[in-house]
């Protein structure tokens, strides 16, 4: 053949291949190696396999005279960061270089135009894996674990009620419970489900293939657990067979009790919310879901939990704390349907949180809600009312830059006999409570105002809850304005998982308007550090080596004040 004087096996990997020929490299660079290059047009043929590169490599390669087809490698507009050696290449596909940067892919949906280039198709069968995850250059967020961003504590001191950064917050938990007070931690976590990875496999495109098998992404979900060590699990995209089989049982064994609901219908995944026996006791579980046969706009089966525990340390037997976890609707299209079922967790959160007095325990709601910072949804949530009057439905969440649903809410958005009112609670159920809390008001007359406030709502535009929540994380970095990142793969990287909590009145680390919350009892201690964009994509983005899932986990420490 034309290459006749070649070994056989170079002869057979052809002129498109780059390999290793008589222990000597055949590529050659002035510069080191970048451990990640980044392809910013079209990449060549062999761009979508990894390359076969021995255990002996080295950065000192030369250009093989007996290639082809290197003008089109030498013509590709590339470039090389990270400049640390490695065994091999990344060449992402679509590529996101820094913060804010969409992938092309993602840019020309958004404006309408057709997307022509083919989807990369990666085959890992024919060869060995072997590391390919770049070590972040910032010496702050490097860890002894190669590819991994190390994500620090950000703890707010009671006394100054100033942030300091804490490597190790199990010292301060100490001093704190040995002064009779109770604090605790919640973790919100979308592990993302195994099904729902292998149905949307077009986002991990950018993964090595092992990286993605249930048997890999499990050890090391269950490490990171292991490692946060919550005191309360918040976990979204549980799959129900996988639950069963062993995230319940390993959960456990460190100490959880756990409670579960599964998605309606045929979805195979669900919520979780577990809980450190030692730290809480279960007074209730409310399972929430969303489907309604009898109402069209409910045709999702999202579900939400709500727990209502009690505190086993320090605190009077009357103290309780309630949990929340949801996953709503992803499209984001169905800005009405979010709405709704949002509105049906706040109910189910008033009716199970509020107490004999009228007022409500300390609430925590967690979970991925599929809405941006800043979005008419994300508003609601922290501020307790929204006028949606002339909102497309396409806008409620904010996931869309162009939104594509333009048709406008309807006023009411929801039926009324889903049984909810505009003040997001049930109708008949807050009937009942008060009439067990011993206020004796006649039937006819609870009848009559009930009509009056269902009449007043038809023509309502607003909607309102009764609690003041906070936002554990702040979205943006306050130096430097890049935002947080909650989330990451092919597609997008943004924040869409929240920790809300019912602040104590004088906690300054709570949100504008949290201070004159009437149902306070939580104080924000602190909180495990968010990622940006960039920072996510010098490991690979989500899920990688030690990241198994396309979600980071969230944790907060909280401080139960008693009133």
């Amino acid at each position: 053949g034309r290459h006749s004087m070649l070994p056989r096996h170079v002869q057979r990997l052809g002129r498109d291949w780059i390999t290793h020929w008589n222990g000597s490299q055949i590529l050659s660079l002035n510069s080191p190696v970048s451990s990640c290059m980044r392809w910013a047009g079209h990449s060549p043929p062999w761009a979508s396999c990894p390359l076969p590169i021995p255990a002996d490599f080295s950065a000192n390669w030369r250009l093989p005279p007996f290639f082809g087809p290197w003008r089109q490698f030498q013509n590709s507009r590339w470039h090389l960061d990270n400049y640390t050696p490695s065994s091999c290449f990344h060449l992402p596909n679509p590529s996101m270089k820094s913060e804010g940067e969409e992938p092309s892919t993602k840019k020309r949906r958004l404006s309408g135009q057709h997307d022509t280039s083919a989807p990369e198709e990666t085959n890992f069968s024919n060869w060995k894996e072997a590391s390919c995850l770049s070590v972040a250059q910032n010496e702050g967020k490097r860890s002894s674990r190669k590819g991994t961003i190390k994500r620090h504590w950000e703890y707010f001191c009671q006394q100054s009620r100033t942030m300091k950064i804490s490597e190790n917050k199990e010292s301060d938990q100490s001093n704190t419970e040995s002064e009779g007070r109770f604090d605790f931690t919640v973790m919100s976590y979308n592990i993302l489900s195994q099904n729902l990875l292998e149905d949307n496999s077009h986002l991990y495109k950018h993964c090595r293939q092992r990286l993605l098998f249930w048997t890999y992404r499990f050890p090391n979900i269950l490490q990171e657990i292991k490692q946060l060590d919550a005191d309360v699990l918040c976990l979204q995209e549980v799959q129900e067979d996988h639950y069963r089989a062993e995230i319940k049982s390993s959960l456990e064994s460190l100490g959880y009790h756990c409670e579960y609901k599964m998605r309606t219908g045929r979805k195979p995944d669900g919520c979780a919310i577990c809980f450190k026996t030692s730290k809480f006791s279960l007074i209730s579980s409310n399972p929430v879901e969303f489907f309604r046969r009898d109402i069209p706009l409910l045709d999702r089966d999202n579900v939400g939990l709500v727990l209502l525990l009690q505190p086993r340390l320090h605190c009077k037997p009357s103290a309780a704390v309630c949990i929340a976890n949801t996953h709503l609707l992803y499209n984001p299209r169905r800005g009405d349907i979010k709405l709704t079922q949002l509105a049906m967790l706040l109910a189910e959160i008033a009716s199970v949180a509020r107490q004999k007095d009228g007022s409500f325990c300390p609430i925590i709601i967690c979970g991925d809600f599929n809405s941006v910072p800043g979005s008419p949804l994300y508003r609601f949530i922290k501020e307790g009312k929204l006028n949606y009057e002339g909102l497309a439905i396409g806008k409620v969440s904010g996931q869309e830059q162009f939104p594509r649903g333009q048709r406008i809410l309807s006023i009411p958005i929801w039926p009324k006999k889903l049984g909810i009112s505009q003040n997001c609670v049930y109708e008949i159920k807050q009937q009942q409570k008060e009439e067990n809390a011993g206020e004796k008001l006649e039937v006819e007359k609870l009848d009559k105002t009930q009509e009056i406030v269902i009449a007043s709502e038809k023509l309502s535009s607003k909607l309102q809850h009764h609690f003041k929540l906070s936002s554990v994380y702040s979205h943006y970095f306050p130096e430097t304005g890049i935002p947080e990142v909650t989330t990451c793969h092919s597609r997008s990287a943004v924040t869409v998982d929240y920790i809300f909590y019912s602040a104590e009145k004088d906690d300054t680390t709570a949100q504008p308007g949290a201070e004159d919350s009437f149902n306070g009892g939580l104080k924000l201690l602190g909180r495990l550090a968010l990622l940006t964009e960039k920072d996510l994509w010098t490991v690979n983005g989500l899920p990688n080596e030690n990241n198994s899932s396309d979600h980071l986990p969230l944790l907060a420490e909280f401080r139960l004040i008693e009133r």
